[in-house]
């Protein structure tokens, strides 16, 4: 089993940034492709951005592609999702994601997740 604990979300203003964390424990995911997912109020959960399992390749939504960053630091269990520039349609709560993966691909739909943590709110003013 893995667990995932989301942090860093909040109330910013338009054009502010965030960076969430998301910490693992239970088992180590350096072999687990890793992604963040987001639900607004009245909206379906989407993808937002994944990692592989070493880190060297991402994929992002367009809609936050130049903006968002997502790294990860396996040898703390965590992955980091910067956010800049953020505008009120970022507003939703914000979903880590894991799942293992026999190599280095990387999974972007929701349901090739097999973990997932709590969410984590955030709340862009414009």
């Amino acid at each position: 089993q893995v667990q995932l604990v989301e942090s860093g979300g909040g109330l910013v203003q338009a054009g502010g940034s965030l960076r969430l964390s998301c910490a693992a424990s239970g088992r180590t995911v350096s072999s687990y492709s890793m992604g963040w997912f987001r639900q607004a109020p009245g909206k379906e959960r989407e993808f937002v951005a994944a990692i592989n399992r070493s880190g060297g390749s991402t994929y992002y939504a367009d809609s936050v592609k130049g903006r968002f960053t997502l790294s990860r630091d396996n040898a703390k269990n965590t992955v980091y999702l910067q956010m800049n520039s953020l505008n009120a349609e970022d507003t939703a709560v914000y979903y880590c994601a894991a799942t293992w993966v026999a190599s280095a691909t990387i999974k972007i739909k929701e349901y090739e997740y097999m973990y997932w943590g709590q969410g984590t709110q955030v709340t862009v003013s414009s």
